[in-house]
């Protein structure tokens, strides 16, 4: 069953001082999507970028392609990216880059993340690969 945009307004505003970051990217996810279906592709842009940078940041990869595919589909093209802004890490490359500096093994980082080892290290290339050509 789907929400009426009070419904999501409504867990976004509930959502916005919460720790449930995942939770509120979805929100904002969510409502993008449905004003985009009612023809509202305007209001629900800002939304759709909100939960892109939301997901993005903390690394949630299959939600950040969803939210990446929505605004397409609104007509909107994704801006291109800087050389800077493409050097950025994640939230989720930052976190897993100093768990790795205090000694951490792939092995440790996954189990206290709860992620495989191979997507351990395939954040760890990325960085290395970001951060050997600044």
């Amino acid at each position: 069953m789907e929400g009426t945009g009070n419904d999501y307004r409504d867990a976004i505003d509930r959502l916005t001082d919460t720790p449930l970051l995942p939770y509120r990217a979805r929100a904002h996810l969510l409502y993008g999507a449905w004003l985009r279906r009612r023809g509202r592709s305007q209001g629900g842009r800002p939304r759709l970028r909100t939960a892109h940078e939301l997901f993005s940041g903390a690394g949630l990869e299959a939600f950040t392609r969803r939210a990446a595919d929505e605004p397409r589909a609104t007509g909107e093209t994704a801006r291109s990216r800087t050389g800077f802004a493409r050097d950025q890490l994640t939230m989720r490359e930052l976190h897993i880059a100093r768990l790795v500096a205090t000694g951490a093994t792939s092995k440790e980082v996954a189990s206290r993340l709860l992620i495989s080892p191979r997507t351990v290290d395939a954040h760890v290339r990325s960085v290395y690969r970001k951060r050997a050509h600044p």
